[in-house]
Protein backbone atom coordinates (compact mmCIF):
# COMPACT_ATOMS: atom_id res chain seq x y z
CA UNK A 1 0.00 0.00 0.00
CA UNK A 2 1.41 3.27 -1.36
CA UNK A 3 1.81 5.96 1.67
CA UNK A 4 -1.08 8.22 2.94
CA UNK A 5 -3.83 5.66 0.92
CA UNK A 6 -6.69 3.07 2.12
CA UNK A 7 -8.96 0.81 0.74
CA UNK A 8 -12.34 0.86 -0.07
CA UNK A 9 -15.09 -1.61 -0.54
CA UNK A 10 -17.46 -0.72 -3.42
CA UNK A 11 -20.19 -2.46 -2.32
CA UNK A 12 -20.73 -1.15 1.19
CA UNK A 13 -18.07 2.03 1.48
CA UNK A 14 -16.06 -0.59 4.40
CA UNK A 15 -12.87 0.81 4.97
CA UNK A 16 -9.65 -0.84 5.37
CA UNK A 17 -5.82 0.22 5.84
CA UNK A 18 -5.22 -3.32 3.62
CA UNK A 19 -6.71 -4.89 0.56
CA UNK A 20 -8.68 -7.71 1.86
CA UNK A 21 -10.14 -10.81 -0.42
CA UNK A 22 -13.57 -10.54 1.25
CA UNK A 23 -15.87 -7.53 2.64
CA UNK A 24 -15.93 -8.15 6.20
CA UNK A 25 -18.98 -5.91 5.98
CA UNK A 26 -20.91 -7.07 3.33
CA UNK A 27 -19.12 -10.81 2.69
CA UNK A 28 -18.64 -9.57 -1.64
CA UNK A 29 -15.51 -10.93 -2.84
CA UNK A 30 -12.58 -8.67 -4.45
CA UNK A 31 -14.41 -5.46 -4.21
CA UNK A 32 -11.62 -3.58 -1.97
CA UNK A 33 -9.89 -0.44 -4.08
CA UNK A 34 -6.92 1.69 -3.28
CA UNK A 35 -7.70 5.26 -3.17
CA UNK A 36 -6.22 8.39 -1.35
CA UNK A 37 -7.10 8.88 2.40
CA UNK A 38 -9.41 11.17 3.47
CA UNK A 39 -7.82 14.71 4.93
CA UNK A 40 -8.67 14.89 8.26
CA UNK A 41 -10.48 18.08 9.62
CA UNK A 42 -10.52 19.56 13.08
CA UNK A 43 -14.14 19.79 12.40
CA UNK A 44 -17.26 19.67 10.24
CA UNK A 45 -17.75 23.08 9.07
CA UNK A 46 -21.05 23.45 6.50
CA UNK A 47 -22.20 26.94 4.94
CA UNK A 48 -25.78 25.74 4.92
CA UNK A 49 -26.84 26.53 8.79
CA UNK A 50 -29.06 24.33 10.69
CA UNK A 51 -31.32 24.72 13.72
CA UNK A 52 -30.13 22.98 16.83
CA UNK A 53 -32.08 19.45 17.44
CA UNK A 54 -33.91 18.87 19.94
CA UNK A 55 -35.90 15.64 21.32
CA UNK A 56 -39.63 15.86 21.08
CA UNK A 57 -42.71 13.57 22.08
CA UNK A 58 -44.88 11.91 19.36
CA UNK A 59 -47.81 14.14 20.76
CA UNK A 60 -45.56 17.33 19.58
CA UNK A 61 -45.64 15.75 16.35
CA UNK A 62 -48.03 17.28 13.87
CA UNK A 63 -48.86 15.49 11.03
CA UNK A 64 -49.82 16.71 7.54
CA UNK A 65 -50.28 15.48 3.80
CA UNK A 66 -47.12 15.67 1.88
CA UNK A 67 -47.47 18.70 -1.11
CA UNK A 68 -46.03 17.12 -4.19
CA UNK A 69 -45.02 18.64 -7.34
CA UNK A 70 -46.37 17.06 -10.55
CA UNK A 71 -43.91 16.08 -12.88
CA UNK A 72 -46.79 16.50 -15.98
CA UNK A 73 -45.57 12.91 -16.84
CA UNK A 74 -47.88 10.17 -15.23
CA UNK A 75 -45.82 7.29 -15.27
CA UNK A 76 -43.32 8.83 -13.61
CA UNK A 77 -45.19 10.39 -10.72
CA UNK A 78 -47.23 6.74 -10.35
CA UNK A 79 -43.92 5.85 -9.72
CA UNK A 80 -42.50 8.45 -7.38
CA UNK A 81 -45.72 7.74 -5.27
CA UNK A 82 -48.08 10.96 -7.10
CA UNK A 83 -45.40 13.39 -7.63
CA UNK A 84 -41.94 14.75 -6.43
CA UNK A 85 -41.70 15.89 -2.81
CA UNK A 86 -39.98 18.92 -1.72
CA UNK A 87 -36.79 17.89 -0.31
CA UNK A 88 -36.40 14.66 -1.30
CA UNK A 89 -33.27 13.27 -2.74
CA UNK A 90 -33.74 10.82 -5.65
CA UNK A 91 -31.01 8.26 -7.48
CA UNK A 92 -31.83 7.58 -11.37
CA UNK A 93 -29.93 4.24 -12.37
CA UNK A 94 -29.94 2.88 -15.92
CA UNK A 95 -27.42 1.78 -18.91
CA UNK A 96 -26.03 4.35 -21.17
CA UNK A 97 -28.06 5.37 -23.39
CA UNK A 98 -31.41 4.16 -22.27
CA UNK A 99 -32.93 7.48 -21.65
CA UNK A 100 -32.32 8.85 -18.05
CA UNK A 101 -31.10 12.09 -19.42
CA UNK A 102 -34.02 12.84 -21.72
CA UNK A 103 -36.43 11.83 -18.63
CA UNK A 104 -35.45 14.17 -16.77
CA UNK A 105 -35.13 16.59 -19.40
CA UNK A 106 -38.95 16.24 -20.37
CA UNK A 107 -39.47 16.43 -16.54
CA UNK A 108 -37.23 20.06 -16.29
CA UNK A 109 -39.56 21.37 -19.78
CA UNK A 110 -43.17 20.12 -17.77
CA UNK A 111 -42.17 21.90 -14.45
CA UNK A 112 -40.58 24.85 -16.40
CA UNK A 113 -43.77 25.29 -17.96
CA UNK A 114 -45.44 25.11 -14.62
CA UNK A 115 -43.60 28.28 -13.60
CA UNK A 116 -41.68 26.06 -11.23
CA UNK A 117 -37.79 26.92 -11.07
CA UNK A 118 -35.51 24.33 -12.20
CA UNK A 119 -31.95 23.70 -12.70
CA UNK A 120 -30.43 21.53 -14.96
CA UNK A 121 -26.30 20.85 -13.60
CA UNK A 122 -24.45 18.24 -15.76
CA UNK A 123 -20.88 17.36 -15.42
CA UNK A 124 -21.15 15.61 -18.91
CA UNK A 125 -22.02 17.59 -21.38
CA UNK A 126 -21.86 20.66 -22.37
CA UNK A 127 -23.96 24.07 -22.45
CA UNK A 128 -24.44 23.09 -26.57
CA UNK A 129 -25.21 19.47 -26.37
CA UNK A 130 -27.75 19.97 -23.86
CA UNK A 131 -29.68 22.57 -26.22
CA UNK A 132 -29.27 20.18 -29.31
CA UNK A 133 -31.20 17.67 -27.04
CA UNK A 134 -33.83 19.72 -26.13
CA UNK A 135 -34.33 21.23 -29.23
CA UNK A 136 -35.95 17.46 -30.28
CA UNK A 137 -37.86 17.63 -26.73
CA UNK A 138 -40.05 20.92 -27.50
CA UNK A 139 -39.61 24.87 -26.16
CA UNK A 140 -38.17 25.43 -23.16
CA UNK A 141 -39.30 28.72 -21.30
CA UNK A 142 -37.05 30.99 -18.84
CA UNK A 143 -38.10 29.15 -15.77
CA UNK A 144 -35.43 26.33 -16.71
CA UNK A 145 -31.50 27.06 -15.83
CA UNK A 146 -28.61 25.56 -17.30
CA UNK A 147 -25.03 25.10 -15.51
CA UNK A 148 -22.02 22.70 -16.45
CA UNK A 149 -19.95 22.29 -13.66
CA UNK A 150 -18.44 19.32 -11.86
CA UNK A 151 -17.30 20.87 -8.34
CA UNK A 152 -19.79 20.78 -5.06
CA UNK A 153 -18.52 24.10 -3.64
CA UNK A 154 -19.37 25.91 -6.73
CA UNK A 155 -22.48 23.70 -6.88
CA UNK A 156 -23.60 24.46 -3.42
CA UNK A 157 -23.21 28.44 -3.70
CA UNK A 158 -25.50 28.72 -7.10
CA UNK A 159 -28.01 26.58 -5.77
CA UNK A 160 -28.12 28.57 -2.16
CA UNK A 161 -28.37 31.74 -4.46
CA UNK A 162 -30.82 30.97 -7.11
CA UNK A 163 -33.04 28.63 -4.70
CA UNK A 164 -34.97 26.90 -7.24
CA UNK A 165 -37.52 24.24 -6.50
CA UNK A 166 -36.19 21.02 -8.70
CA UNK A 167 -32.57 20.29 -9.16
CA UNK A 168 -30.96 17.85 -11.66
CA UNK A 169 -27.46 16.17 -11.32
CA UNK A 170 -26.01 14.66 -14.50
CA UNK A 171 -24.44 12.48 -12.64
CA UNK A 172 -23.23 11.62 -9.52
CA UNK A 173 -19.98 9.93 -10.62
CA UNK A 174 -18.59 13.14 -12.22
CA UNK A 175 -19.24 15.48 -8.97
CA UNK A 176 -16.03 15.98 -7.20
CA UNK A 177 -15.39 17.62 -3.31
CA UNK A 178 -12.39 19.44 -2.86
CA UNK A 179 -11.76 18.14 0.55
CA UNK A 180 -11.47 14.84 -0.95
CA UNK A 181 -8.35 14.36 -2.79
CA UNK A 182 -8.93 10.91 -4.29
CA UNK A 183 -10.45 11.25 -8.15
CA UNK A 184 -14.38 11.72 -9.03
CA UNK A 185 -16.28 8.80 -9.89
CA UNK A 186 -14.70 6.99 -6.27
CA UNK A 187 -15.81 5.07 -3.53
CA UNK A 188 -14.78 8.39 -1.55
CA UNK A 189 -15.99 11.06 -3.22
CA UNK A 190 -19.62 9.32 -4.34
CA UNK A 191 -20.06 8.82 -0.97
CA UNK A 192 -19.10 12.65 0.30
CA UNK A 193 -20.74 14.10 -2.52
CA UNK A 194 -24.03 11.99 -1.89
CA UNK A 195 -23.43 13.30 1.65
CA UNK A 196 -23.46 17.19 0.21
CA UNK A 197 -26.31 16.77 -1.79
CA UNK A 198 -28.21 14.95 0.75
CA UNK A 199 -27.75 18.56 3.24
CA UNK A 200 -28.92 20.88 0.59
CA UNK A 201 -31.93 18.71 -0.35
CA UNK A 202 -32.90 18.55 3.85
CA UNK A 203 -31.68 22.22 4.96
CA UNK A 204 -33.28 24.23 1.98
CA UNK A 205 -36.22 21.74 1.13
CA UNK A 206 -34.95 21.81 -2.54
CA UNK A 207 -36.05 18.11 -4.49
CA UNK A 208 -33.31 17.14 -6.02
CA UNK A 209 -32.27 14.07 -8.62
CA UNK A 210 -29.33 12.64 -9.01
CA UNK A 211 -28.18 10.49 -12.03
CA UNK A 212 -26.03 7.21 -11.76
CA UNK A 213 -23.72 5.52 -14.00
CA UNK A 214 -24.15 1.23 -13.52
CA UNK A 215 -21.50 -1.43 -13.55
CA UNK A 216 -22.22 -4.69 -15.67
CA UNK A 217 -24.22 -6.02 -13.09
CA UNK A 218 -26.63 -3.69 -13.54
CA UNK A 219 -26.59 -2.13 -10.47
CA UNK A 220 -25.19 2.00 -9.36
CA UNK A 221 -21.72 2.31 -9.06
CA UNK A 222 -20.50 3.31 -6.32
CA UNK A 223 -20.95 1.97 -2.85
CA UNK A 224 -24.15 0.88 -1.81
CA UNK A 225 -24.38 3.05 0.73
CA UNK A 226 -25.11 5.72 -2.16
CA UNK A 227 -28.85 3.88 -2.47
CA UNK A 228 -29.14 3.76 1.71
CA UNK A 229 -28.89 7.48 1.51
CA UNK A 230 -31.12 8.35 -0.86
CA UNK A 231 -34.95 8.40 -0.35
CA UNK A 232 -36.26 7.14 -3.76
CA UNK A 233 -34.05 4.69 -6.27
CA UNK A 234 -35.32 4.38 -9.45
CA UNK A 235 -34.00 2.05 -12.27
CA UNK A 236 -34.03 2.56 -16.02
CA UNK A 237 -34.71 -1.11 -17.98
CA UNK A 238 -35.14 -2.33 -21.61
CA UNK A 239 -32.98 -3.01 -24.28
CA UNK A 240 -31.53 0.06 -25.69
CA UNK A 241 -32.00 -0.99 -29.02
CA UNK A 242 -35.78 -1.43 -28.49
CA UNK A 243 -38.31 1.50 -28.40
CA UNK A 244 -39.84 0.49 -24.97
CA UNK A 245 -38.37 1.18 -21.67
CA UNK A 246 -39.03 0.39 -18.27
CA UNK A 247 -39.10 2.60 -15.25
CA UNK A 248 -38.96 0.51 -12.07
CA UNK A 249 -38.75 1.97 -8.35
CA UNK A 250 -36.84 -0.29 -6.15
CA UNK A 251 -36.91 1.97 -3.16
CA UNK A 252 -39.45 4.54 -1.90
CA UNK A 253 -39.72 6.65 1.23
CA UNK A 254 -42.91 8.39 -0.21
CA UNK A 255 -44.50 5.43 -1.87
CA UNK A 256 -44.91 1.92 -2.97
CA UNK A 257 -41.65 0.14 -3.90
CA UNK A 258 -43.72 -2.47 -6.85
CA UNK A 259 -44.25 0.49 -9.19
CA UNK A 260 -43.60 0.57 -12.82
CA UNK A 261 -43.92 3.16 -15.36
CA UNK A 262 -43.54 1.79 -19.24
CA UNK A 263 -42.33 4.62 -22.02
CA UNK A 264 -41.54 4.24 -25.52
CA UNK A 265 -38.56 6.00 -26.86
CA UNK A 266 -39.50 7.80 -29.97
CA UNK A 267 -37.49 11.05 -31.69
CA UNK A 268 -38.84 13.77 -29.78
CA UNK A 269 -38.47 11.70 -26.77
CA UNK A 270 -40.20 9.62 -24.27
CA UNK A 271 -43.69 8.77 -25.14
CA UNK A 272 -45.65 7.20 -21.86
CA UNK A 273 -47.72 3.92 -22.74
CA UNK A 274 -50.94 4.03 -20.56
CA UNK A 275 -51.89 0.51 -21.81
CA UNK A 276 -48.75 -1.67 -21.40
CA UNK A 277 -50.79 -4.96 -21.19
CA UNK A 278 -51.60 -4.00 -25.13
CA UNK A 279 -48.15 -2.55 -25.82
CA UNK A 280 -46.59 -5.84 -24.26
CA UNK A 281 -49.39 -8.32 -26.27
CA UNK A 282 -48.50 -6.23 -29.47
CA UNK A 283 -46.99 -8.87 -32.22
CA UNK A 284 -48.93 -11.83 -30.00
CA UNK A 285 -48.43 -14.88 -33.14
CA UNK A 286 -52.03 -16.73 -33.90
CA UNK A 287 -52.54 -20.31 -33.62
CA UNK A 288 -48.87 -21.15 -33.07
CA UNK A 289 -47.96 -23.36 -29.89
CA UNK A 290 -46.13 -22.63 -26.63
CA UNK A 291 -47.97 -19.23 -26.01
CA UNK A 292 -49.76 -18.16 -23.57
CA UNK A 293 -50.93 -15.00 -22.05
CA UNK A 294 -50.71 -14.39 -17.89
CA UNK A 295 -51.09 -11.42 -15.69
CA UNK A 296 -48.84 -10.01 -13.54
CA UNK A 297 -49.36 -7.37 -10.79
CA UNK A 298 -46.98 -4.57 -10.56
CA UNK A 299 -47.32 -2.54 -7.67
CA UNK A 300 -51.15 -1.75 -7.85
CA UNK A 301 -51.35 -2.67 -11.61
CA UNK A 302 -52.28 -5.42 -13.81
CA UNK A 303 -50.06 -6.22 -16.75
CA UNK A 304 -50.33 -8.90 -19.46
CA UNK A 305 -48.01 -10.95 -20.86
CA UNK A 306 -46.88 -13.38 -23.07
CA UNK A 307 -44.82 -16.42 -21.74
CA UNK A 308 -43.87 -18.30 -24.68
CA UNK A 309 -41.78 -21.76 -24.98
CA UNK A 310 -40.22 -23.84 -27.13
CA UNK A 311 -39.84 -28.10 -26.47
CA UNK A 312 -37.50 -30.04 -28.77
CA UNK A 313 -35.85 -33.00 -28.47
CA UNK A 314 -32.29 -32.74 -27.71
CA UNK A 315 -29.13 -33.68 -29.60
CA UNK A 316 -26.90 -33.27 -26.57
CA UNK A 317 -26.13 -35.69 -23.81
CA UNK A 318 -27.16 -32.93 -21.09
CA UNK A 319 -30.69 -31.31 -22.60
CA UNK A 320 -30.35 -27.28 -22.80
CA UNK A 321 -32.21 -25.40 -20.71
CA UNK A 322 -32.50 -21.10 -21.36
CA UNK A 323 -34.94 -18.66 -19.91
CA UNK A 324 -35.35 -15.14 -20.80
CA UNK A 325 -37.18 -12.57 -18.11
CA UNK A 326 -37.74 -15.77 -15.82
CA UNK A 327 -35.78 -17.08 -13.09
CA UNK A 328 -33.48 -19.96 -14.20
CA UNK A 329 -34.00 -22.04 -11.16
CA UNK A 330 -37.60 -21.57 -11.30
CA UNK A 331 -38.32 -22.91 -14.66
CA UNK A 332 -35.95 -26.26 -13.62
CA UNK A 333 -38.34 -26.03 -10.77
CA UNK A 334 -41.52 -26.59 -13.03
CA UNK A 335 -40.20 -29.13 -15.30
CA UNK A 336 -39.27 -31.25 -12.47
CA UNK A 337 -42.95 -31.47 -11.18
CA UNK A 338 -44.13 -31.74 -14.84
CA UNK A 339 -42.10 -35.41 -14.98
CA UNK A 340 -42.97 -35.98 -11.83
CA UNK A 341 -46.96 -35.06 -11.28
CA UNK A 342 -47.73 -35.24 -14.90
CA UNK A 343 -45.62 -37.84 -16.08
CA UNK A 344 -44.17 -36.05 -19.13
CA UNK A 345 -40.77 -37.43 -20.43
CA UNK A 346 -39.03 -33.86 -20.61
CA UNK A 347 -35.53 -35.18 -19.64
CA UNK A 348 -34.71 -36.10 -23.43
CA UNK A 349 -36.13 -32.39 -24.15
CA UNK A 350 -34.54 -28.99 -24.99
CA UNK A 351 -36.67 -26.10 -23.29
CA UNK A 352 -36.83 -22.46 -23.73
CA UNK A 353 -39.41 -19.81 -22.28
CA UNK A 354 -38.69 -16.23 -22.88
CA UNK A 355 -40.81 -13.55 -21.70
CA UNK A 356 -41.30 -11.31 -24.59
CA UNK A 357 -42.12 -7.40 -24.47
CA UNK A 358 -38.43 -7.19 -22.46
CA UNK A 359 -40.15 -7.81 -18.73
CA UNK A 360 -38.22 -9.22 -15.91
CA UNK A 361 -40.40 -10.97 -13.70
CA UNK A 362 -40.44 -12.91 -10.57
CA UNK A 363 -43.74 -13.46 -8.81
CA UNK A 364 -44.70 -16.81 -8.43
CA UNK A 365 -48.03 -16.34 -9.91
CA UNK A 366 -46.81 -16.81 -13.74
CA UNK A 367 -46.02 -20.32 -13.03
CA UNK A 368 -48.91 -22.23 -13.93
CA UNK A 369 -48.88 -20.03 -17.25
CA UNK A 370 -44.93 -21.45 -17.65
CA UNK A 371 -46.35 -25.05 -17.47
CA UNK A 372 -48.94 -24.34 -19.42
CA UNK A 373 -46.85 -23.01 -22.24
CA UNK A 374 -44.04 -25.97 -21.86
CA UNK A 375 -47.20 -28.28 -21.93
CA UNK A 376 -48.86 -26.78 -25.05
CA UNK A 377 -45.13 -26.71 -27.05
CA UNK A 378 -44.56 -30.66 -25.55
CA UNK A 379 -47.64 -31.82 -27.32
CA UNK A 380 -47.59 -29.13 -30.33
CA UNK A 381 -51.00 -28.08 -29.03
CA UNK A 382 -52.78 -24.67 -29.71
CA UNK A 383 -53.77 -22.90 -26.43
CA UNK A 384 -56.92 -20.98 -27.19
CA UNK A 385 -55.62 -17.15 -28.07
CA UNK A 386 -58.67 -15.54 -25.76
CA UNK A 387 -57.72 -17.32 -22.57
CA UNK A 388 -55.50 -16.40 -20.05
CA UNK A 389 -53.64 -18.35 -17.03
CA UNK A 390 -52.13 -17.28 -14.00
CA UNK A 391 -51.04 -19.20 -10.60
CA UNK A 392 -48.32 -20.95 -8.34
CA UNK A 393 -47.54 -24.10 -8.90
CA UNK A 394 -45.74 -26.28 -5.97
CA UNK A 395 -43.78 -29.08 -5.93
CA UNK A 396 -46.70 -31.81 -5.34
CA UNK A 397 -48.30 -30.33 -8.26
CA UNK A 398 -50.64 -28.38 -6.58
CA UNK A 399 -51.80 -24.93 -8.15
CA UNK A 400 -52.05 -21.77 -5.23
CA UNK A 401 -54.17 -19.03 -5.20
CA UNK A 402 -52.56 -15.78 -5.69
CA UNK A 403 -53.32 -11.93 -4.76
CA UNK A 404 -55.93 -9.64 -6.76
CA UNK A 405 -57.08 -11.57 -8.05
CA UNK A 406 -60.48 -9.96 -9.36
CA UNK A 407 -57.90 -7.06 -10.75
CA UNK A 408 -56.33 -9.82 -12.42
CA UNK A 409 -59.44 -10.69 -14.86
CA UNK A 410 -61.02 -7.51 -14.88
CA UNK A 411 -57.99 -6.31 -17.12
CA UNK A 412 -57.95 -9.81 -18.69
CA UNK A 413 -61.82 -9.10 -19.84
CA UNK A 414 -60.87 -5.23 -20.42
CA UNK A 415 -58.80 -6.82 -22.91
CA UNK A 416 -60.95 -8.98 -24.99
CA UNK A 417 -60.14 -12.24 -23.40
CA UNK A 418 -62.99 -14.37 -22.77
CA UNK A 419 -61.54 -17.53 -20.43
CA UNK A 420 -59.31 -17.39 -17.54
CA UNK A 421 -57.86 -20.61 -16.27
CA UNK A 422 -56.90 -20.11 -12.33
CA UNK A 423 -56.49 -21.55 -9.22
CA UNK A 424 -59.09 -23.58 -7.21
CA UNK A 425 -59.28 -21.35 -4.38
CA UNK A 426 -59.48 -18.16 -6.78
CA UNK A 427 -61.99 -19.87 -8.32
CA UNK A 428 -64.64 -20.78 -5.39
CA UNK A 429 -63.72 -17.64 -3.72
CA UNK A 430 -64.80 -15.65 -6.81
CA UNK A 431 -68.02 -17.57 -7.60
CA UNK A 432 -68.96 -16.99 -4.29
CA UNK A 433 -69.13 -13.18 -4.74
CA UNK A 434 -71.32 -13.48 -7.83
CA UNK A 435 -70.85 -13.60 -11.76
CA UNK A 436 -67.34 -12.14 -12.90
CA UNK A 437 -68.65 -11.57 -16.55
CA UNK A 438 -65.91 -13.88 -17.98
CA UNK A 439 -65.39 -17.85 -18.47
CA UNK A 440 -63.38 -19.49 -15.24
CA UNK A 441 -61.85 -22.80 -14.86
CA UNK A 442 -60.47 -23.64 -11.92
CA UNK A 443 -57.51 -25.88 -11.59
CA UNK A 444 -56.34 -27.99 -8.15
CA UNK A 445 -53.56 -29.64 -9.59
CA UNK A 446 -51.09 -30.68 -12.93
CA UNK A 447 -54.33 -33.54 -14.27
CA UNK A 448 -57.09 -30.35 -14.21
CA UNK A 449 -54.20 -28.08 -16.25
CA UNK A 450 -54.16 -30.79 -18.91
CA UNK A 451 -57.69 -31.03 -18.90
CA UNK A 452 -58.48 -27.60 -19.46
CA UNK A 453 -55.97 -26.75 -22.02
Amino acid sequence: MAKGTVFFCQGCGYESSKWMGQCPGCKEWNTFVEEAAPKKRAGSKSSLTREKAMPVTLKEIELKEEERISTGIGELDRVLGGGIVAGSLMLVGGDPGIGKSTLLLQVCRNLAEEHHNVMYISGEESLKQIKLRAQRIGEFNDSLTLLCETNLEEIQDVVRAKKPEVVIIDSIQTMFHENISAAPGSVSQVRESTNTLMLIAKTLGIAIFIVGHVTKEGVVAGPRVLEHMVDTVLYFEGDRHASYRILRGVKNRFGSTNEIGVFEMQGNGLREVTNPSEFMLNGKPIGASGSVVTCSLEGTRPILVEIQALVSNTSFQIPRRTTVGIDFNRVNLLLAVLEKRAGMQLGGCDAYVNLTGGMRLSEPSIDLAVVAAIISSYRNRVVDEHTIVFGEVGLTGEVRGVAQAEMRIKEAAKMGFNRCIIPKSNYDAIRANGKPGIELVGVAGMIDLVDAL
